[in-house]
């Protein structure tokens, strides 16, 4: 494998979901063999984000802004963002929540740099939601309401009865 990609010659991927949130993203960490750090150049249109709020538990995240203008949301703050501007999310609860918002009229193209530690769990603030992925792919990850937290104990479900079983 070729230690070297051009961002031109990178698998891209796109993800949208209604009006808010569109992007395409040129996969390079993997591409060139990285295992534990992904990296990968964002491109976010107009008016639009790339993912909701979000915060790792696991993960650090690093942007670096390479064109464009916008806006960082990190907890409960919000930045202005421009070209040459360098954001760290670190792992952790809501405070450490962020999200990056095109308000100008060019793309945002950032360059995304992050851990790959697995299990993650990722919180969603806005959506009061959790997310918990246990493999690279998407089909590795689940989501659950945070209204549906607890709902359940450590011994539901769990009578004995086989322990009894082997006991005897």
């Amino acid at each position: 494998m070729k230690p070297i990609i051009n961002k031109n010659d990178a698998e891209t991927t796109r993800v949208a979901d209604g009006e808010h949130f569109e992007a395409s993203m040129s996969h390079l960490a993997t591409a060139v063999g990285a295992k534990q750090i992904g990296a990968n150049v964002t491109t976010v249109p107009p008016g639009k984000a790339a993912f909701p709020l979000h915060h790792h538990y696991a993960n650090e995240e690093h942007f670096y802004v390479l064109s464009g203008v916008g806006k960082v949301r990190i907890g409960a703050q919000v930045h202005a963002i421009k070209p040459g501007d360098y954001i760290y999310s670190a792992p952790g609860g809501p405070e450490h929540a962020h999200q990056m918002i095109n308000t100008g009229h060019e793309d945002l193209v950032y360059l995304a740099i992050s851990t790959k530690q697995l299990p993650e769990v990722v919180g969603y603030p806005d959506s009061g939601k959790t997310g918990v992925r246990i493999t690279p792919e998407l089909d590795g990850r689940f989501l659950i309401e945070d209204a549906n937290r607890n709902t359940v104990t450590y011994w539901d479900g769990e009578d004995g009865a086989r322990v009894a079983d082997i006991a005897g």
